[in-house]
């Protein structure tokens, strides 16, 4: 029977056009096919609140982009991705008017967490050192057998602590156990939980080796490059084309889904094994997220000025507040005080709202499948460490 094509990839987010790159890389005929109008999945951005205001409608900050070995092997600057360092990548406010910060420099970073500084040393440079070795470890599957096999054991035995239990043994202050405890609330689950630790580790090995950058013009951009050498490749694109089985799909000698398992099991219905559809029917998924953008008539009020010099800003006080917020919400409940990420893009890219105005985007965590608008938690975190925060609100888009 002809085939149409070598390969079809359904969904063109960054994991769909990857797949697609490296089989364009290897010679094959690729078409991928996403259903949406815009490419990009969850690397997307628009106009959500109003016109002018570009929104990141998804993620926002990429330090694992930016660090990845196989972004890094793309040409991608060469096709309209630029990406921006702030500062500083990550800051950290407290209630007493300390702010926390991750700077690129380790030193530095030592250096501002006073006390914990050295202790903080200890735990990365190791790691640190290692880096460039470890990354591709680390963003391959998990099952794998290391080719690093010594700098993955130490970093193994740092990581599958809990983040409670790692930060409360290395760290004495608030400032340093709440930097990271921010970083490892990254990771969806409750800090007390074996492995918490790991996520909070990598962000903070990639924000001193590659930055938390944001892409010039948007997530999209990354989106828009990936495509533009695809098809500098001779890869095919095709939007609008939503796929409601997989005999929809033009014919080829290979199918890649770059799909949710709830979205796999429409498609592929009864060419699914009866044992396996139950299996992955039962996939409980991660909490899930609410999220507001919001367009600003000026920049966030912040009572430290260092918050101004950060693209990310966690907000969430303690370890304590933050383990209990991340706590409530493993449990199907709404956090009271949630933890809540923020990445102010504007004060940094001045594409993304009209001169001396600003965008912000902020989300925190909720039980998966929560309808609860939980507006007023997230901006009563803001509020509280930048008074004055609500005063600054033109528009807002809810998600």
């Amino acid at each position: 029977m002809p085939r149409d094509h070598d390969a079809v990839v359904v969904g063109s987010g960054p994991n769909g056009l990857a797949a697609a790159i490296t089989l364009a890389h290897a010679g094959c005929n690729v078409l991928v096919l996403e259903a949406n109008e815009t490419i990009g999945g969850g690397a997307r951005s628009a106009e959500l609140t109003l016109p002018g205001f570009l929104h990141d409608v998804c993620s926002a900050v990429h330090p694992l982009a930016v660090a990845s070995p196989f972004f890094n092997s793309l040409p991608l600057s060469r096709f309209g991705l630029e990406w921006i360092q702030p500062k500083i990548p990550l800051a950290h406010p407290l209630d007493n008017g300390d702010v926390a910060c991750l700077y690129r420099d380790l030193n530095q970073t030592a250096e501002s967490l006073a006390d914990d500084g050295d202790s903080y040393r200890r735990l990365m440079q190791p790691l640190l050192r290692h880096w460039p070795v470890l990354t591709p470890e680390i963003l391959q599957p998990m099952l794998h057998f290391p080719r690093h096999p010594i700098a993955m054991a130490r970093f193994g035995t740092r990581a599958l602590l809990p983040a409670t239990v790692l930060t409360r043994t290395r760290f004495q202050q608030p400032a340093a156990r709440a930097l990271f405890a921010g970083m490892a609330a990254h990771s969806f689950l409750p800090l007390e939980s074996a492995a918490s630790s790991a996520i909070g580790l990598v962000l903070g090995l990639a924000g001193h080796g590659a930055g938390w950058p944001i892409p010039r013009g948007g997530s999209q951009s990354i989106a828009n490059s990936l495509a533009e050498y695809f098809r500098k490749l001779g890869g095919t694109i095709e939007t609008g084309r939503a796929c409601n089985s997989l005999a929809d799909l033009p014919k080829s000698r290979a199918l890649l889904l770059d799909v949710t398992v709830w979205q796999f099991l429409a498609l592929a219905g009864d060419r699914l094994r009866a044992s396996y559809r139950r299996k992955l029917a039962r996939f409980c998924h991660a909490p899930g997220i609410f999220k507001i953008d919001y367009a600003l008539d000026s920049p966030i009020p912040w009572r430290n000025p260092l918050c101004t010099k950060a693209g990310t800003i966690h907000l969430g006080g303690t370890l304590e507040e933050i383990a209990a917020g991340e706590r409530e919400v493993a449990a199907g409940k709404h956090a009271a005080q949630p933890f809540v990420l923020v990445a102010q893009q504007s004060l940094f890219d001045e594409t993304r709202a009209p001169r001396r105005q600003h965008t912000l985007w902020a989300y925190c965590h909720v039980p998966f499948g929560s309808n609860r608008d939980v507006s007023e938690a997230i901006e009563n975190q803001i509020e509280r460490f930048a008074p004055g925060f609500r005063d600054c609100i033109i528009a807002r888009h809810t998600t």
